[in-house]
């Protein structure tokens, strides 16, 4: 168990909103995660509202909380260690834990205006 395991977690209450921490790792591991996309959908998985909590510790321990589309995603195993390996390379983390979060479950309606766009849903 690592000291990121170890932090108090904020609730979940759906998809995560860039601004909330005043913390100034925020917008560069945000950027990093925009990076990850999802392979059956041609959008980043930050825009498809399945970032649920990214809390940032003083001393550069990261924990995100995310979810997925779909239980049965064929990348379930895959896109938490997506997110770490994206995240662990933004100067100032030292750390980076990510849970798999399926409270509250994911709807098409978590998605960035620029994502239903993207997919045509408007």
């Amino acid at each position: 168990m690592t000291v990121v395991d170890k932090i108090e977690r904020p609730k979940a209450t759906g998809p995560y909103v860039e601004g909330t921490s005043s913390n100034p790792l925020e917008a560069p591991i945000v950027e990093a995660i925009r990076g990850i996309y999802d392979p059956e959908i041609p959008v980043n998985i930050y825009d498809l509202g399945l970032i649920y909590v990214i809390d940032i510790a003083d001393d550069g321990d990261v924990f995100v909380g995310m979810t997925l589309t779909a239980p049965g995603c064929p990348v379930a195993g895959e896109i938490p260690i997506w997110v770490r390996d994206a995240v662990l390379p933004v100067l100032g983390v030292k750390n980076v834990s990510v849970e798999i979060l399926w409270d509250p479950p994911w709807t098409p309606d978590n998605m960035s205006e620029a994502a239903k766009l993207d997919l045509g849903m408007f």
